[in-house]
């Protein structure tokens, strides 16, 4: 699928990041290697980390999307499929793409006790707790190609005030959501393999 538009992306860490290096990023991520963003600002202040002695900075970039091949993902079976199997170390399947777009795995956000990526559970039940709670969305960088389309536009440092509100708005949300996996699990007797 080819775009031909601008959207604008934001990644927070510990620096300026103006030139993002896409082979930082593990193999085994969700979407496999490359240089990991969110087109929700909001989502980005929120879910930021924090480092003795550092800053926390949030990066805005513009990534023009012309010529680029992006391959965009749903809360379905072909983007579950494709997590697991770059969980699993496999060789990236959609290698030929320089930009994957689409939901982050809840897993990856909040504390699952290891239950939806163990392999107890059947595939069916893992990708119906998967895709219950917030959807997020990730943008992920994977080629150079696209890496040349990325420019950095901006870098807004966070409060110590703006770090304590994301951080206990996000364990209200791992709060819910752990109740609602609770519950599914409760609620279904033939969960396991």
């Amino acid at each position: 699928m080819n775009d031909s538009h601008s959207i604008v992306l934001y990644h927070t860490g510990f620096a300026e990041i103006r030139q993002p290096d896409i082979r930082y990023g593990r193999k085994n991520a969700d979407f496999g290697q490359g240089f990991y963003l969110s087109d929700d600002g909001e989502f980005s202040r929120r879910w930021a980390r924090t480092r003795k002695g550092c800053d926390t900075i949030v990066n805005a970039y513009a990534l023009s999307l012309e010529g680029l091949r992006v391959k965009r993902f749903l809360r379905d079976a072909a983007w579950y499929d494709y997590i697991f199997a770059n969980r699993a170390g496999r060789a990236d399947s959609l290698a030929e793409y320089d930009v994957i777009v689409g939901p982050i795995a809840n897993d990856t956000l909040y504390d699952t006790w290891g239950i939806l990526t163990s392999g107890l559970l059947k595939r069916e039940v893992s990708l119906r707790l998967l895709c219950g709670g917030p959807e997020y969305a990730q943008t992920v960088i994977k080629t150079e190609r696209a890496a040349a389309q990325l420019f950095w536009r901006s870098a807004y440092t966070l409060s110590p005030e703006e770090l304590e509100a994301g951080r206990a708005a996000v364990r209200r949300e791992e709060a819910a959501y752990q109740a609602f996996i609770a519950k599914e699990l409760g609620d279904t007797m033939d969960i396991l393999k």
